[in-house]
């Protein structure tokens, strides 16, 4: 217990006194703080009054540990005047250009220079000025006459993104914010520090001079991205002009990636679709109404079904879509036209059954004990993911063993990593988890396979996985915080860490049976293991969770054993199970596929087979594209139906731990375009079947009642709940039954192939938004420099890479951080398209590389 302005209060041990206050309702001014960062105590605004038993003390309360009986005066005439001064000095040299600084009307210094400042200033002389603004990147400026010098900014590049790419330069009254030399802000996360600056010292270059906070009309939403970032939207005038991150226990912590902070520029764009588009006798998309648009599609599926059979239509995509849509979509492919043939990821994830199927972990259980990360750079694909294990790896909340083919984002702060190749996961894991990894290595004759990885490192990341988390499979160990030992005399109590394994896709010039077998293994061998499936697409859970996959009903439903109940309710379901993406786009270009429903996806642009979507597109598949924007799939389509875009639709989200959000409407779509679950309906309608949906929250009400995983959880639940609902209901997890790949040989001349995403590519959305388009990089090939030495190649020389599919020619990057034997080509970039590489019938694909270019 401790005294605050004469009352009693509670406080946690160790807590500190500022978040005491503030807990107990007694808010203490504050600029350099922030709780999800340390403290520093450099601005000296929450200057307290603080007794221990020695007498009153000014004392920062954003550095004093609350004890017991401790006496706290926040508004004594000592603090009152040592706020006073302190925001005295801070306005000396500050502008006083509120009227145009953008940060106006939210300043956290305008606020409490009225509520706890002098009231008057004695100040006549002139102020202290700089050019102004300087763009230290492309969507940042910085007005170095309005910093207080909190430090919040670089506490935040260094600690939290791992980017201490702004410091403070100079010293005394001439120190400053600012970049190193040559060296702009570019970090993935710069956003970040604008929205925590407590002035208008940093501005994003895509919000400055739009409106005024007074302007704006928000609404807490969800952003659709794997983790489900907890964002505020903020509009006006009809328009989305800035998204915020709202600080979310155990979801984000506030943090968002440039890419999805800026990514409202996108809604907004010229190129967005507007009104339905048909293909005309001269082969040109020409706009048609809703009506016309929706017979033709309702015509084309029933003459489909009814010469060809409910498997020659397929449909792939869904990711992007609200849950409520995912389900609606599942609904009509399965119910009504009878398809089995869905997917919502095309071809870049892993298995519906593994990803459903291993005991799922939370984020918060990711960030603490041991985690093994097998999945593609968190850096690149899910940056709140990587901002909220980065951090506590740098402390020591988290044990992080790598286990990737190349460097990640968080390989600096990795406690062990093992660079595997392509393939080779699954013999390393089994040797990972051998009683005696060495004499495993050489009993199954596996040493020759390793390719790169030092049995050494095995061995070392062996012990120290045994210290941690305690031995394989040895069921008397009860992982997961709890102790080991002779349960009977409590002898030899050791404590254990939890451990969660984050898997996910690396390649897709690998199969996905590789790190599905590798988890499989890790499952088997520690049964208290939990997982974190690290997929790349916005709410492909929810998708997965909805049965948009083939062989699955909604709530991880088998369609082969319980699909009583869903034909009760529905009053069909398909007879058999369907394909797969893959399969999908073999069987369009066998041409058994006669209608290709493409939800929200491009897989002309991103499949990943070249060659196979190229021949599938040869033989004439009519093409149904919903999408917001155009695209290279919308170009190829019989008919285009507008989709409203994120923040013009409504709904719920699930992120990759399970938990359910709402998302919100904030705007209205461009002209004609519709709700995706509303398309559904009215095709549903034309096929018969008259759905009692009349909105979003209809249509979870229904999930609600028949989805087992979701039986009872509202939509006024999730909506209500400021960190959603975690959704639990009975254990229904899948059983696992992966094929095991063929090792691959290794080949002293040859290098293994990966093809990993980046942020910044020519995806739709980025190349939509005009302050991320420029920063997608040209395609080039990353070679470790000792294989370019070897091969006689300078930076930038252009090589053929071959593959048994078609070569190509590509620059070349040296980059220390990819491991000899590996060629990394990025997906989606200008200059060159590795797709063309892929072997999509093997494990992984081998490439060639030659100094003499092909022509």
């Amino acid at each position: 217990m401790i005294s605050v302005n004469g009352n009693e209060i509670s406080a946690d041990k160790r807590q500190l006194l500022i978040d005491a206050c503030e807990q107990a309702g007694v808010y203490i001014p504050r600029f350099c703080y922030h709780p999800r960062m340390r403290s520093v105590g450099m601005c000296r605004m929450c200057l307290v009054e603080v007794d221990t038993g020695r007498g009153p003390a000014l004392q920062p309360s954003c550095m004093v540990e609350v004890s017991e009986g401790m006496k706290v005066e926040t508004e004594s005439p000592a603090a009152q005047k040592a706020q006073e001064g302190v925001l005295e000095f801070l306005l000396v040299n500050h502008p006083l250009d509120c009227p145009v600084c953008d940060k106006g009307g939210e300043c956290p210094l305008q606020d409490q220079t009225m509520a706890f400042g002098p009231g008057e200033s004695r100040f006549v002389e002139s102020k202290r000025h700089f050019a102004k603004p300087i763009s230290i990147s492309s969507q940042v400026h910085l007005d170095r006459e309005r910093c207080i010098l909190c430090d919040r900014c670089t506490r935040f590049a260094s600690e939290v993104a791992g980017d201490p790419l702004i410091h403070f330069i100079g010293r005394g009254s001439t120190t400053e914010i600012n970049t190193f030399p040559d060296e702009p802000f570019s970090s993935y996360f710069s956003g970040n520090t604008v929205q925590i600056c407590p002035v208008g010292a940093l501005t994003a270059s895509p919000y400055r001079f739009k409106a005024r906070p007074w302007d704006l009309a928000e609404s807490h939403s969800t952003f659709p991205n794997p983790m489900g970032d907890r964002i505020v939207v903020e509009s006006s005038r009809d328009q989305i002009l800035r998204y915020q991150g709202m600080d979310s226990d155990a979801v984000n912590w506030g943090w968002l990636s440039d890419r999805d902070r800026f990514s409202f520029q996108a809604g907004s764009h010229p190129d967005r679709l507007t009104e339905p588009l048909m293909r005309n006798v001269a082969g040109e998309l020409v706009p048609t109404s809703w009506n016309e648009a929706l017979d033709a599609v309702a015509g084309m599926v029933a003459a489909a079904v009814e010469t060809l059979g409910a498997q020659s239509v397929a449909l792939i995509g869904g990711a992007h879509l609200t849950c409520e849509a995912q389900y609606a979509w599942a609904k009509l492919a399965k119910a009504v036209w009878g398809t089995d043939s869905t997917d919502a990821q095309l071809d870049d994830g892993l298995a519906a059954e593994v990803v459903l199927g291993l005991p799922r972990a939370t984020i918060n259980e990711a960030c603490s004990g041991t985690v093994i990360l097998m999945a593609a750079d968190p850096k690149e694909e899910i940056g709140t993911l990587y901002l909220r294990l980065r951090p506590a790896a740098v402390v020591g909340e988290v044990t992080l063993l790598e286990i990737t083919p190349t460097d990640t984002g968080l390989s600096d702060v990795a406690t062990r990593s093992l660079r595997v190749l392509p393939g080779d996961e699954p013999l390393v894991v089994e040797a990972l988890l051998a009683d005696d990894p060495t004499a495993y290595i050489r009993s199954a004759g596996t040493r020759g396979k390793l390719g790169i990885t030092p049995v050494s490192d095995i061995v070392a990341l062996s012990e120290l996985l045994k210290e941690k988390v305690g031995e394989a499979r040895d069921e008397s160990s009860e992982v997961g915080g709890s102790k080991t030992g002779d349960p009977e005399t409590g002898d030899s109590a050791i404590s254990t860490s939890p451990l969660t394994v984050i898997f996910g896709r690396r390649s897709l010039s690998e199969s996905p049976d590789v790190i599905a077998t590798a988890a499989s293994k890790i499952a088997e061998a520690y049964p208290h293991a939990r997982f974190l499936p690290a997929l790349r697409r916005g709410n492909v859970h929810g998708a997965l969770e909805m049965g948009l996959a083939p062989g699955l009903l909604p709530g991880r439903t088998l369609l082969e054993e319980n699909n009583n109940w869903y034909r009760s309710i529905w009053g069909s379901v398909p007879a058999q199970k369907g394909s797969d993406t893959a399969s999908i786009i073999e069987a369009a270009a066998a041409g058994e596929i006669a209608v290709l429903v493409c939800l929200g996806a491009d897989p002309v642009r991103d499949f990943p087979s070249k060659q196979l979507i190229d021949e599938a597109l040869a033989v004439g598949t009519s093409i149904i594209s919903i999408d917001a924007f155009p695209n290279d799939t919308t170009k190829e389509a019989s008919i285009v139906l507008p989709a409203a875009a994120f923040g013009e639709r409504e709904g719920t989200h699930l992120n990759l731990e399970g938990r359910l959000t709402p998302i919100t409407k904030q705007v209205n779509p461009p002209g004609t375009a519709r709700s995706d679950w509303m398309i559904a309906t009215e095709l549903a309608r034309k096929g018969g079947f008259e759905w009692d949906f009349a909105s979003s929250e209809d249509i979870w009400e229904e999930i609600a009642e028949i989805v087992p995983r979701f039986k009872g959880i509202s939509s006024k639940a999730v909506r209500n709940n400021p960190e959603g609902v975690l959704a639990g209901g009975a254990d229904v997890n899948l059983r696992i039954s992966v094929p095991t790949p063929e090792p691959t040989p290794h080949d002293r001349y040859a290098l293994r192939l990966v093809v990993n995403r980046t942020v910044y590519d020519n995806g739709t959305l980025v190349s939509h938004c005009p302050s991320l388009a420029p920063l997608a990089q040209p395609a080039s090939a990353r070679l470790n420099p000792a294989v370019m030495r070897e091969l006689g190649i300078s930076e930038g020389d252009t090589v053929s890479v071959a593959s048994s599919a078609t070569p190509m020619n590509i620059p070349t990057t040296s980059d220390a951080r990819v491991p000899e034997g590996v060629v990394v080509i990025a997906h989606n970039h200008t200059g060159a398209d590795p797709r063309k590489l892929i072997e999509s019938d093997r494990t992984v694909t081998v490439v060639r590389i030659s100094t003499e270019p092909v022509t």
